[in-house]
């Protein structure tokens, strides 16, 4: 199995509909047996997938291809023995979501090796307590 972790921009002038971006994205995940975890804060996504190789692989030439995402940048890319994310299609949490978001987060990436682990806790704190 294979593990990808990376962050990306919104493209200027971009919008994203995040309800039609999930909808998607949970469908071809589904259907590719990928999980994983998505932080979109309006201007930037991490995002970790994990699943068969060739369909993760797929996946990040697609996103690679959308003219909404820029500046894409692998953090992580390494073989799994077993998924670190769960059994869930896609999970999505942004500054709107009420409650303790670092909590959520750290519930999130528990099972993940403590490399990824601190690398998506760091973003997601970065990009939560520091005003753009």
């Amino acid at each position: 199995m294979l593990q990808i972790v990376y962050v990306s921009s919104l493209a200027p002038g971009a919008r994203i509909d995040a309800a039609a971006m999930l909808a998607t994205a949970r469908r071809n995940n589904g259907r590719d047996g990928i999980t994983g975890m998505l932080f979109a804060d309006g201007k930037r996504f991490l995002q970790a997938m994990e699943g068969p190789p060739e369909k993760v692989e797929t996946t990040l030439s697609r996103i690679r291809r959308d003219p909404r995402h820029r500046a894409i940048v692998v953090l992580s890319k390494r073989n799994i023995a077993q998924r670190e994310f769960g059994a869930w299609d896609m999970a999505h949490y942004d500054r709107a979501d009420e409650g303790d978001f670092g909590t959520r987060v750290r519930e999130l990436t528990s099972a993940a090796s403590p490399a990824v682990r601190a690398t998506i806790e760091g973003f997601v704190a970065l990009r939560t307590e520091r005003p753009d």
